[in-house]
């Protein structure tokens, strides 16, 4: 008997022959690289010469072509070529996957062999458990087995149940096809065991391959109760393909499809939802249904052609308005198509993009909505020689169409110049240049209803220059164990008057004062109208910070020199000579509380004419929000991007043990007639509730939600829907 550390199997016979027990002190021989060549290692090693067999003991550990062995003792009977492993033993393939038994025997491959009392846990982390098993060219066939990808243990390491496993008369697991295949399966879920399965299988790990995926159950007063069965195809390890049949009591089945792909350049996907079924048009009451094919085909992508070009596109097309919703697809009131093309470097932007629309509004003419092809925008930024500022040239041309309206296209070329300086005393300067040439072309303006948006027929040119001056002076202290910095700002704008009226207005149209844009050069938010005049700009920023704790605010108001009638709507807070009163408000603890409060003050009687609130309260498990919106600034009730309206949103999740929740939402309509002659609202109106309860751990997730709809549109009623959530990990595809 002898004593050895890592020693070579392979070599055993060639020290045998030295004879007696001096052989456990030669030197041991190298033998070539071969993958038949069994590392070994164990305290004690013991030859019978007689019956030549080999035993090992004491932390014995054996590897032969990557699958490996750990155990308390091993028998290997030579002639035979039969490996016995007892105590502990931990067979591991060349995968990472590792069963555990109380005693294994195999051939001296190490991958053939017959495990009692066997555990395997993959290399994902999930486990099988039998009372005896198989392996074949790394192939186990278990008798009797349960699987599970639960954890075993909770977080303090005690031993806990899993939330559900699978058991099987057998279970055959393939490690190079990835699969777990089940005969006579049984689901025991919370230890509730559920009728016989019939042989299914499930992939071994997350990569995912062919199969069902897990079906979805709900109901709604529309459709009735709808069963989904989605089924999943793995093309190739860069595609898959999802095809779900929807099938409802109240009307015809559907077919929703998924295409993905990943390719050397980027990814993308197309997908789409048909039926053939009726529907109700929009607006009409108590008409005969039309029957007809229904669907909703969207794609998007994105690709990376080199370092600084890339290109995006997406596409959603409905064949109606209400098919989204009555099918509960989405709650969208409009789709959006674009394709983009862009490079970018450092130092400048090209774009070449278009853009295309789909209302699904009650009322809306599609004839109205624009097609925007091509947008071309490009940017270049250069560093000023002179003072060291930095100036920007930038080049666009936008062509919109209408089926059914006005069409226009617009030009232009700008130069934009930027310097900043810190003075002795510590104030901020930034002063700012900027000249601008337009051109533009537009017909058919009378189709446009809203007059202040036309324009006048024909081409009309345009020449903008402004110049800005901005002052900041922050002054940082202590403040209650924390800092506390007042920035006053001052800013002076300049512009010549400039031709705006005569111009169509296409995306400069919601304009509202707020905080965000009290400070811009052109308070409008697109290029279709520029704000000229004098005016000078005042307000001040106000931050505190300490520990786990800050608080930021703002607050400010212009006055335009001069009193001339200005082009902004009335409402908007800019109509006067002294605008309203904007500010922002936002204070955050830590992780637990985050509050915004943003408003805007009538410059007269200090009336609030905007009033938005939203905050959240709580941990990741535990949590409230709460929204709430007032537009109260009356505006012209023909101008529609600005009318005014009340909203309050609530939500919130509550955790009730380690594992359930319960959670909930609501938006209500507030407005009133008084506030929007159009409204439908009475001043309280809900628009959608959602309630549900949840259970997720660390391999199931379980839940049940009630929603009720309360807007109704064509053939997408109002009314209450259910629906039942169960997904289990790694079972289902």
């Amino acid at each position: 008997m002898g004593k050895f550390q890592a020693f070579k199997l392979a070599s055993i016979p060639f020290l045998l022959a030295a004879g007696g027990s001096g052989w456990a002190q030669s030197a041991p021989v190298t033998p070539p690289i071969d993958k038949n060549i069994v590392d070994f290692e164990a305290d004690a090693l013991d030859y019978d010469d007689r019956t030549d067999i080999v035993t090992a003991t004491g932390n014995v550990k054996m590897e032969r072509d990557g699958n490996r062995v750990r155990a308390d003792r091993v028998v290997w009977q030579r002639k035979t070529g039969q490996v016995m492993a007892t105590g502990n033993v931990a067979v591991t393939s060349p995968s990472g996957d590792v069963a555990y038994g109380d005693s294994v025997e195999l051939t001296d491959t190490l991958k053939d062999g017959v495990v009692q009392e066997l555990l395997i846990v993959l290399a994902n982390g999930g486990r099988i458990a039998a009372r005896t098993g198989v392996r074949k060219d790394n192939i186990s066939v278990l008798d009797n087995a349960a699987f599970s990808p639960c954890a075993v243990t909770n977080d303090a390491g005690c031993p806990k149940d899993p939330s559900w496993k699978l058991k099987a008369r057998k279970v055959t697991y393939d490690p190079v096809e990835n699969r777990i295949r089940f005969k006579g399966a049984r689901l025991e879920l919370f230890g509730l065991e559920l009728p016989t399965l019939p042989g299914f299988s499930i992939p071994a790990d997350s990569r995912g391959s062919s199969g069902i995926l897990a079906p979805d159950l709900r109901y709604s007063r529309a459709n009735g109760l709808e069963a989904t069965l989605p089924i999943y195809l793995r093309l190739a390890e860069n595609r898959d393909l999802t095809i779900t049949p929807h099938v409802y009591t109240n009307v015809l089945p559907a077919l929703e499809a998924n295409y993905r792909a990943l390719t050397g350049a980027g990814a993308y996907q197309v997908g789409g939802f048909a039926t053939y079924g009726s529907r109700l048009p929009t607006g009409t009451v108590a008409v005969n249904s039309e029957r007809d094919f229904r669907g909703y085909f969207f794609a998007n992508g994105r690709f990376q052609i080199d370092p600084k070009i890339s290109i995006k596109a997406s596409t959603r097309l409905a064949t109606d308005r209400t098919f989204l919703r009555r099918y509960d697809i989405s709650r969208d009131d409009r789709l959006r198509s674009v394709l983009n093309v862009e490079r970018t470097s450092k130092s400048s932007y090209f774009s070449v993009a278009g853009f295309g629309f789909q209302t699904l509004r009650s009322g809306d003419n599609q004839g109205q909505v624009p097609i925007a092809l091509p947008l071309i925008d490009y940017r270049k930024r250069f560093v000023d020689p002179l003072v060291g500022g930095r100036l920007e040239v930038q080049l666009n041309s936008l062509a919109i169409s209408r089926t059914s309206g006005q069409d226009t296209q617009r030009a232009f070329s700008s130069v934009r110049w930027d310097v900043r300086r810190i003075t002795s005393l510590g104030q901020e300067v930034q002063l700012t240049g900027f000249a601008r040439g337009d051109i533009y072309h537009t017909d058919e303006s009378a189709a446009t209803q809203t007059a202040i948006y036309r324009g006048r027929d024909g081409y009309q040119t345009r020449f903008i220059t402004a110049g800005a001056a901005e002052v900041r002076w922050p002054f940082i202290g202590r403040l209650f164990g924390g800092t506390q910095r007042i920035t006053p700002r001052f800013q002076i704008v300049a512009s010549p008057a400039t031709k705006n009226l005569g111009l169509p207005n296409e995306d400069a149209r919601s304009i509202d004062l707020e905080d965000t844009n009290l400070f811009a050069l052109n308070r409008f938010p697109g290029y279709d109208r520029f704000e000229d005049g004098t005016r000078v700009v005042y307000g001040a920023d106000w931050a505190f910070d300490v520990a786990n704790f800050s608080l930021q605010a703002n607050i400010g108001q212009s006055y335009r020199l001069s009193s001339k009638i200005q082009l902004f709507p009335d409402g908007t807070g800019l109509t006067n000579q002294s605008s309203d009163v904007v500010g922002r408000t936002t204070l955050k603890y830590k992780r637990i509380v985050s509050l915004t409060h943003r408003y805007r003050l009538d410059k007269d009687n200090l009336a609030i004419r905007r009033n938005e609130f939203d905050a959240t309260v709580g941990t990741d498990a535990t949590y409230a929000t709460v929204g709430y919106l007032r537009l109260k600034r009356n505006v012209d009730v023909a101008i529609e991007d600005l009318r005014d309206r009340e909203e309050a949103r609530v939500g919130g999740r509550a955790q009730l043990a380690r594992y359930w929740s319960v959670f909930g939402s609501a938006i209500v309509d507030l407005t009133s007639r008084r506030d929007d002659p159009t409204s439908l609202s009475d001043g309280f109106s809900p628009v959608r509730t959602r309630l549900g309860v949840a259970y997720e751990d660390d391999c199931l997730k379980l839940g049940f939600t009630w929603r009720r709809d309360f807007d109704a549109a064509g053939d997408a009623r109002r009314g209450n829907s259910y629906q039942l959530e169960l997904s289990f990990r790694n079972l289902g595809r």
